[in-house]
């Protein structure tokens, strides 16, 4: 265009959503591993009480959860369910980040000032939408990731056939099975993080701890991502366990907390503790 440096041009909405599923998948690629041996911490202990679970524990922290599931089903377990996580990350990122800034200019009516209000609500509105479109992926994903390749009885032999087993078993709804905690968690995820983020920096630069540039950046990041963990945790332990569960098990998400409260005690809430959230350099 006439007047204008190529770096002035802002992004297409092509642009926009490929850039950030594209990102999103090559970040699902490095930290796959470390999601998988969430859910699997997540699960743990579904179907024992809690004196008997803390007894026979089968993974024991995240980097006990890698090596065993690589001593006992082979490195490769590591990666169960990538196809849909990254069909997954594709769906999400592109809506969720693509379509961010439209819909904050939408709620500002143009104006180039977006109050943290404002950036909750766009933040909050793209994850619902995000997860709405991405949800079956999700499910696939967990599910592929809780099936242990040792000892047989795999559920699903394909990621095409974990949708159509779930489809004709479950109905349609099974896809979107734990769209609510899923939403719920988002909401709680962009709420902690941005928040929690903003105050961080604001102390390190008020304190004079720290300049405002890349350090400072990603010091207020893991920050924000370490809150966020211990905040969104209960909702994210049943979100998995409720998307996981075979059919008729629970009859709500709300059922699945209860089960888990009454079996195992509030722990089960925090049992993948120590993780942080993937993608908490959002803000880099």
């Amino acid at each position: 265009m006439v007047g204008f440096k190529a770096t002035d041009v802002p992004p297409t909405a092509t642009v926009k959503f490929l850039g950030a599923g594209t990102a999103a998948c090559i970040a699902d690629l490095i930290t796959f591993p470390l999601d998988t041996a969430k859910v699997r911490l997540q699960i743990q202990g579904e179907r024992q009480g809690a004196v008997r679970a803390a007894a026979s524990l089968q993974y024991r922290g995240v980097l006990g959860t890698i090596l065993t599931m690589v001593r006992t089903e082979g490195p490769r377990s590591l990666y169960n369910g990538l196809v849909a996580g990254l069909q997954r990350q594709m769906s999400f990122a592109s809506v969720r980040i693509g379509l961010y800034d439209s819909v904050k200019q939408f709620y500002t009516k143009g104006s180039e000032h977006a109050g943290i209000g404002s950036r909750l609500l766009a933040g909050g509105t793209t994850g619902a939408l995000a997860v709405a479109v991405a949800q079956p992926t999700d499910v696939v994903k967990v599910r592929f990731q809780a099936q242990a390749r040792a000892g047989g009885g795999q559920r699903y032999q394909s990621t095409v056939d974990a949708y159509k087993t779930i489809a004709r078993e479950e109905g349609f709804r099974g896809l979107w099975k734990g769209t609510s905690p899923n939403i719920a968690r988002n909401a709680i995820v962009n709420c902690t993080e941005l928040v929690t983020y903003d105050l961080i920096k604001d102390a390190l630069l008020k304190a004079n701890l720290m300049t405002d540039d890349l350090p400072c950046h990603f010091t207020s990041a893991f920050g924000a991502g370490f809150c966020t963990t211990i905040i969104a945790s209960p909702v994210d332990v049943v979100k998995t366990r409720y998307m996981n569960s075979a059919l008729g098990q629970y009859s709500s998400a709300g059922h699945c907390a209860l089960t888990m409260l009454q079996k195992e005690g509030p722990r089960a809430f925090l049992s993948p503790f120590g993780l942080l959230e993937r993608g908490d350099v959002r803000h880099l």
